[in-house]
Formats: C-alpha cells, sequence, structure tokens
C-alpha cells in the first residue's frame, strides 16, 4: 500500500517547506556589524561591544555579550575558554557579524576562515570537499592532509580521496568529518582562522597531532591569526 508512503513524504515536504520558509523571511545579517580596518597589527578588536541574537525587546533587554574588549594580534594564538553555554561560540559569531550588535565597535582585517563544532560537509568527492573551489596544488594538499591525520583515511576509502561522499557526509565519522572541515579551512590560506571546538570530535592522540601539525606554534598555521 503507498498510500501511507505518499501521505508521509507530502507531510515532510510542507515540513520542510514550512522551515524554508521561516528561514527566507528572516532578516539579513547588517553589514554594519563587522566593519572592516587596515590596521596590520591587529586582525580582529572589539571595543565595548555588546551583542543579542536578535532584535526582539527581549534579546536587546539581555543581551548575550555584555562589554566585550577584545585585540587579537597578527600572528597569535589565543584560547577562549569557559564553561558550557558561557557565551564562547557567541563571540565568535560576534567576530564574523552573525549577531546582532547593540553598542561598541567589531573590526577585522583579513580574510576569515572558520570551522565550526559541527563540520559543514558537501555531497561531493573528498578532494572536493578539501579544495572548495580552489585549484589544485598537489604539494600543498598532500601537506595538509598530512597535517589533519587524514592519511590513513583516504588509504582506508575505497576510491581515496576521490571516494563521493553520501549527503551531510553520512559515510564519515565524525571525527572525519571535522578533519575533512578542518583541511578545508587549512587549504583556504586566510588571515585569520576561528575554530569552535574543532578537536572535540577526534580522540586525545589525534587532536595533539592536529594541534602541534596545525594550531600551534609550529603547524602550517604558525603565522596566521588563530
Amino acid at each position: 500500500n503507498l498510500l501511507p508512503l505518499l501521505v508521509s513524504f507530502i507531510v515532510t515536504s510542507v515540513v520542510s517547506l514550512g522551515r524554508l520558509g521561516n528561514f527566507l523571511r528572516q532578516p539579513d545579517i547588517k553589514p554594519g556589524n563587522v566593519s572592516t580596518s587596515d590596521d596590520e597589527d591587529v586582525r580582529i578588536q572589539i571595543k565595548d561591544g555588546t551583542f543579542a541574537w536578535g532584535t526582539e525587546e527581549s534579546d536587546i533587554s539581555l543581551p548575550a555579550l555584555k562589554d566585550i574588549n577584545l585585540e587579537l594580534k597578527d600572528g597569535s594564538l589565543v584560547a577562549i575558554v569557559g564553561l558550557v553555554g558561557s557565551g564562547k561560540s557567541s563571540l565568535i559569531s560576534a567576530m564574523m557579524g552573525e549577531m546582532e550588535k547593540l553598542e561598541g565597535s567589531v573590526t577585522v582585517n583579513g580574510s576569515t576562515a572558520y570551522v565550526a563544532q559541527q563540520a559543514w560537509i558537501q555531497n561531493a568527492t573528498l578532494r572536493d570537499n578539501i579544495l572548495f573551489g580552489q585549484p589544485l596544488d598537489r604539494s600543498k594538499y598532500e601537506g595538509i592532509i598530512n597535517a589533519c591525520a587524514l592519511k590513513t583515511d583516504l588509504e582506508i576509502l575505497t576510491a581515496g580521496d576521490q571516494t563521493e561522499i553520501g549527503e551531510k557526509g553520512i559515510n564519515l565519522s565524525g571525527g572525519q568529518k571535522q578533519r575533512v572541515a578542518l583541511a578545508r579551512a587549512v587549504y583556504q590560506d586566510s588571515d585569520i582562522y576561528l575554530f569552535d571546538d574543532p578537536l572535540s570530535a577526534v580522540d586525545a592522540h589525534v587532536g595533539k597531532h592536529i594541534f602541534e601539525e596545525v594550531i600551534g606554534r609550529k603547524g602550517v598555521l604558525n603565522n596566521k591569526t588563530r
């Protein structure tokens, strides 16, 4: 009987369209939330910043972040630590202009790459997920593969880096998806790298390798602002 399947399909489609409609009706991010700077010594600066997740009166009266002052020097490695729910991810969002700026200023100098807690994976080959539209530089590519601890994974996958990744990375583990997302960001060769706890999905041994080979003072990003 195809009727239950048809009903299920219709319900799922209506729910998806409803979510899509809600998303499209959301207001655009204000360009003025972040301004550019030409100060070569400072990559990101927040002065007296207060931020909220929306423009409703309730959001403004209870801002997520208040009185933030922060200055990230060019080439520096900065770690922000705190309890769950203390605003670490919100602070990164504020740096990217994704929160409503109620007071103060945010200035950014240079291109930015972002690695989220939940890895975003395209329905494409593993190589295309990493290159993300950039031309292939074989030496650079292989160096990043090694630094992000993906070499062993490529040997296991049926077609190596030409393996087609399913929707939402269904044929990759959580740690593999996170390392692919990390490799994609590194390959972009940006000036600023924002990492939102990217090592939480990998074990301690792999995490140590990635920190030393990618993020740390001797890693491939050692001259970037992290």
